[in-house]
């Protein structure tokens, strides 16, 4: 990998709840990937390659949603990485593009999701076949297992055990929602717009104590897609003014670190989000201290709190004091998840990453309206999926 990848495009859709809109999959690529297109002023005669992402739908799907866009017969890649499909999409072009096999990539994620709590989507109900059988295994050997969406089970169990270990609070975990749902009020592409006080989020309904149902991303249709090129493309094609580079990526998935504990706030990704995160960092030459404007996964409020953790924003424990202390809203250190994050924007699962590296580009351009962080200069996304895979990516305006 040599040369350089930088994203000249972004678009996506509004994030909805299911069976809100009378859509399919292919007409929210067709809205979210003609953004990009237009955003970057490059045909879709030009594209070479295409990753799409989803979950849960059929194999060659991917080809029947960029169809809508163009029938050029290039490759299409079709990927499916839990809740980290899209920043695989993203990392796939990337790879195409620094490896020279292309110049012009587009990475498209999608989801057409079905109304209720994700259960067992990922496999989490059967544990003979699950490819999570391992993870939630972890969770009922050390919480059993209880009659609430598994996904929120295992994520409310880590925050039991952060609260026992570290003393985090339930306040402090209502803190991450009370500031995404804030955050979101001025994203029109977001699913919720609601602003909700740290007291309403603590009275909402309980969905796995201690998570309330305004602490869950909720389920989610919609589409983000990005035009990815090489240094070359943008030099002959005038878009520096456009061009975000993609100046550290990295990919992780589990190792014995996540299981050996016993730990559900290791079986959920800690350790892979910490290691991706350092080597994202290493290939950039930047640190934690050199970012401005953070997306990351907060598919519950306490995956937030690790996250701050496994990037180096705060000790190890530390992280409700941090959230508390105003550090991750405008007016502090960082400015995380401006777009409401995954519990307000919403989580079409296979959209989640191309949408965050969307919220950056335009935060990096100084085209997100009122959310603009002022003086964003370098971005982290962090997007993570059960099973697992964490991708961790450092943008840098050009």
């Amino acid at each position: 990998m040599t040369g350089k990848a930088y994203v000249v495009g972004v678009g996506m859709t509004r994030f909805e709840k299911p069976e809100t809109r009378d859509w399919q999959y292919w007409d929210m690529v067709k809205e979210a990937g003609t953004a990009a297109l237009a955003d970057a002023g490059v045909p879709y005669a030009r594209v070479e390659q295409a990753a799409v992402g989803y979950c849960f739908q059929a194999s060659t799907a991917g080809q029947r949603a960029v169809y809508e866009l163009g029938l050029s017969g290039i490759p299409v890649y079709n990927l499916n990485n839990n809740c980290a499909t899209g920043s695989t999409a993203l990392m796939t072009a990337r790879q195409f593009v620094e490896g020279g096999i292309a110049d012009c990539v587009l990475a498209v994620g999608f989801e057409k999701m079905s109304r209720g709590a994700l259960g067992g989507g990922s496999g989490a109900g059967d544990f003979k076949t699950s490819p999570v059988a391992r993870h939630y295994g972890i969770m009922a050997a050390g919480h059993g297992f209880e009659a609430s969406p598994p996904t929120a089970q295992i994520f409310g169990n880590a925050a039991r055990e952060h609260m026992e270990r570290y003393g985090t609070t339930e306040a402090q975990l209502a803190a991450v929602g009370a500031k995404n749902h804030r955050h979101s009020a001025d994203n029109p592409n977001a699913q919720f717009q609601d602003v909700y006080t740290v007291e309403e989020i603590l009275a909402a309904k309980t969905v796995h104590r201690p998570l309330t149902k305004l602490q869950c991303s909720p389920t989610s249709d919609g589409a983000a897609a990005a035009v990815v090129v090489s240094e070359r493309f943008v030099d002959e094609h005038g878009l520096r003014d456009r061009a975000v580079e993609i100046a550290g990526q990295a990919m992780t998935t589990d190792t014995e670190e996540s299981f050996a504990s016993g730990s559900c706030i290791d079986a959920v990704g800690r350790p892979m989000s910490r290691a991706a995160a350092r080597q994202a960092f290493e290939r950039a030459g930047l640190g934690i201290e050199d970012v401005d404007v953070v997306e990351l996964h907060d598919c519950f409020s306490i995956n937030e709190l690790l996250t701050y953790e496994a990037l180096g924003m705060c000790e190890e424990g530390a992280s409700g004091k941090l959230v508390e202390s105003g550090a991750t809203t405008y007016g502090g250190r960082w400015v995380v998840n401006p777009s409401g994050g995954l519990i307000s924007k919403g989580h079409p699962l296979g959209a989640t990453g191309l949408a965050q590296a969307a919220e950056l580009v335009w935060q990096l351009r100084g085209e997100a309206g009122p959310r603009q962080v002022t003086g964003a200069r370098v971005g982290l996304a962090h997007n993570i999926g059960l099973g697992g895979a964490a991708v961790v990516t450092l943008l840098r305006k050009a």
